[in-house]
């Protein structure tokens, strides 16, 4: 272990991964509460964790933290805009083609990002990045429309990020996910409260 780095819930860990992972935390409470400003928080820790995953070679996730910064301001966008009518943006269920569209453009999105990057990097776990970062696009993207189902997408991504954070020695990180999987079950059962399908 590296002394230099500090200790965290007895991990090492660096100065950007904590703060980082504080302001990860803030954005996930925020989201369940529907408070637009968990979107400047998300652009801010997508910022840092972008350069925390180029440190560990996990390309997928260091890109993905770049599009979760513009799906940041699209998502700000909708939760302030709402319908267009002056209305706020209601937390409804997707249709039943909206889910079926929406594993297809996931799959879709995992060949691609597994075959970039199992070809064009030197990243050791090109399917389970793949894989966990189309589902990271689906459930940002399933979050910015405020669709009760994000919840269910976060949980089983954040579980399997779990596992993979663990396999790169991120233990904050992987923490921060373990906890996250917990907010998301909370986040679930708060918008089912308020859902309006």
């Amino acid at each position: 272990m590296n002394q230099n780095l500090p200790l965290v819930l007895g991990f090492s860990t660096t100065p950007l991964e904590l703060v980082s992972f504080l302001l990860s935390l803030i954005t996930v409470a925020l989201n369940i509460r529907q408070i637009h400003w968990a979107w400047l928080f998300s652009i801010l820790s997508s910022a840092l964790y972008a350069m925390v995953f180029f440190d560990v070679r996990l390309y997928g996730d260091m890109g993905l933290q770049f599009i979760f910064v513009l799906v940041s301001v699209w998502g700000w966008s909708q939760w302030l805009l709402g319908t267009g009518d002056g209305g706020e943006l209601a937390v409804t269920r997707l249709s039943s083609a909206e889910r079926w569209w929406s594993a297809f453009l996931c799959l879709l999105m995992f060949a691609t990002l597994y075959l970039f990057l199992k070809f064009c990097t030197d990243t050791d776990v090109p399917a389970a990045d793949g894989l966990l970062t189309a589902g990271s696009l689906l459930g940002q993207a399933l979050l910015s429309r405020k669709k009760i189902e994000n919840w269910y997408v976060w949980i089983i991504v954040d579980v399997l990020y779990v596992a993979l954070y663990l396999y790169k020695n991120l233990m904050l990180t992987a923490i921060l996910y373990a906890v996250f999987v917990v907010m998301a079950i909370h986040g679930a059962r708060v918008w089912r409260t308020t859902c309006k399908t």
